[in-house]
């Protein structure tokens, strides 16, 4: 059994290893000791004959699962927060705002690029988990709307701008 794959299968339960042995011994045994080893199988000990059966356990169905609306009163639209943000720390004041349903808007034009981009993308992924919507509205200025804010603006740009973009084109 010097095979670390039959090693490897045995231990796993995947082969027999009394079946390998038998294999790998020489023909040359003598009746007697096959006899011998023949009755040592049939004489196991109690534990090893009472191991436990596997057996299939019965299955019943889970329910269907039901989404849950949420009664969500609108609030009055009386508050929109406006950052400006000089480090990417700065996201956890727009998160909780976020999350109480306020309009905030991100004014980037105080950050390096690379936080900047950070910060972006970290508040598109807060108004998509939120169901909220991510405009921009001027080069570094950002809005993130909540789900129940609707804005309008008096020129509706094509959201497929490609020069209004804020990550660089490949």
């Amino acid at each position: 059994m010097s095979n670390p794959l039959k090693k490897t299968m045995v231990y796993l339960g995947l082969a027999d290893e009394e079946l390998e042995q038998e294999t790998h011994e020489r023909p040359e045994r003598s009746e007697r000791s096959e006899r011998h080893e023949r009755s040592e199988r049939h004489e196991a000990p109690a534990a090893q004959q009472a191991a436990p059966v596997r057996a299939a356990a019965p299955v019943t169905p889970l329910r269907k699962a039901t989404p849950v609306q949420k009664n969500t009163q609108v609030p009055d639209m009386n508050e929109i927060l406006t950052v400006h943000p000089r480090q990417y720390r700065d996201a956890q004041v727009i998160a909780e705002a976020f999350r109480e349903g306020v309009p905030v808007i991100i004014n980037l034009s105080q950050m390096s690029d690379g936080d900047a981009r950070r910060l972006i993308d970290f508040a598109s992924g807060l108004s998509q988990g939120l169901h909220g919507k991510i405009e921009r509205v001027t080069g570094k200025v950002f809005l993130l709307s909540p789900e129940h804010v609707l804005v309008s603006g008096e020129n509706g740009e094509a959201e497929g701008d490609v020069d209004a973009s804020f990550f660089a084109r490949p």
